[in-house]
């Protein structure tokens, strides 16, 4: 039986690029069992480049790299005992480096994310549960979970065109977490949790569990690589939330 079930799925066609996408979004299991079989990456880490340029580049051409800064400012401990002046020249100083930091971010974020995303799912499901998977296999489910994020990057678009451009926070643009609803002014330890519950973050962390327990031809069972990701996001929650004290 083990043997005939191999064959099926051998001889199963391979999904297009655009059922692989969709699938994601609405048959998430199948669709990454078929990108185990045959791992690509290309198509899906252009269109989440092209989407991360594109807010980025629409943020500092509708909103712009002064407005951001003076909102970071003014809402940062140390606005009260700065004077008007002290604010302008702040943002002055922020905005020379900020457009260009903004400009790099938005092109090489995306890769950078996907590498280190890939690294920890290869050394979670060999390190944790003895399967390893190819570098390229580790990549492809990285880069087809992260395609959630077009949907992201199209309400974030929204935001910036239609929204409240005067209080545009990069941070918390869509209302996917508490932080969006919150006073700019709540404590930065109450915003980092806040912000830190999000949809889209749960979301892809349930790809990745699916994605990589199917590299693992089901090894690594999905609640068990899900509860890894999830200790790895508390890890990070609580270095933002420490973090922030010093803000």
């Amino acid at each position: 039986m083990g043997a005939t079930a191999t064959l099926a799925e051998a001889a199963e066609p391979q999904k297009s690029i655009g059922a692989r996408l969709i699938g994601v979004f609405f048959s998430p299991g199948a669709t990454f069992a078929d990108i185990a079989r045959q791992p690509d990456f290309l198509v899906p880490l252009i269109l989440l480049m092209v989407c991360s340029v594109g807010v980025t580049e629409t943020m500092l051409a509708k909103i712009g790299i002064e407005q951001i800064i003076r909102n970071q400012i003014e809402h940062s401990s140390r606005a009260s005992s700065m004077t008007p002046e002290q604010i302008q020249q702040g943002i002055d100083q922020g905005a020379k480096i900020g457009a260009i930091f903004t400009h790099v971010i938005g092109f090489l974020a995306v890769p950078i994310f996907l590498l280190i995303i890939a690294g920890v799912g290869m050394l979670i499901v060999s390190a944790i549960f003895g399967s390893p998977v190819s570098f390229k296999t580790a990549f492809s489910v990285a880069s087809y979970a992260n395609v959630i994020f077009v949907l992201s990057s199209l309400m974030t678009l929204a935001m910036i065109l239609f929204g409240d451009r005067e209080h545009y926070n990069p941070q918390n643009a869509i209302p996917s977490n508490p932080a969006f609803f919150l006073d700019p002014a709540t404590s930065k330890p109450v915003l980092a949790l806040a912000g830190s519950i999000d949809i889209f973050s749960f979301w892809l962390m349930a790809l990745f569990a699916i994605g990589f327990s199917a590299a693992t031809q089901g090894k690594a069972k999905v609640m068990s690589v899900f509860l890894c990701f999830l200790g790895l996001w508390l890890v990070v929650v609580l270095i933002k939330i420490g973090l922030s004290f010093l803000g």
